[in-house]
């Protein structure tokens, strides 16, 4: 059974991205676009609204156009 994700805030969210090596490209309104370089040359990005809490339907989207496993987004909470 996949772990459970909480309602977690917008800026919550983009730290722990921070985290897993994402970084900060552009911001336009509420919106925070944040992409990661792979080494095969690659590169994947996401956006991240800046809600108070985040529904965890839009978090499991944000983690699957980020590529990151909820599993690996938890351990690094």
């Amino acid at each position: 059974m996949p772990p459970k994700l909480r309602p977690i805030s917008g800026m919550e969210t983009i730290r722990v991205l921070e985290r897993l090596g994402y970084i900060q490209v552009r911001q336009r309104g509420s919106h925070v676009v944040l992409k990661k370089q792979l080494p095969s040359g690659r590169a994947i990005g996401c956006v991240v609204p800046l809600h108070q809490e985040l529904a965890t339907g839009t978090l499991r989207s944000i983690l699957r156009q980020a590529e990151v496993t909820p599993e690996e987004f938890i351990k690094n909470l």
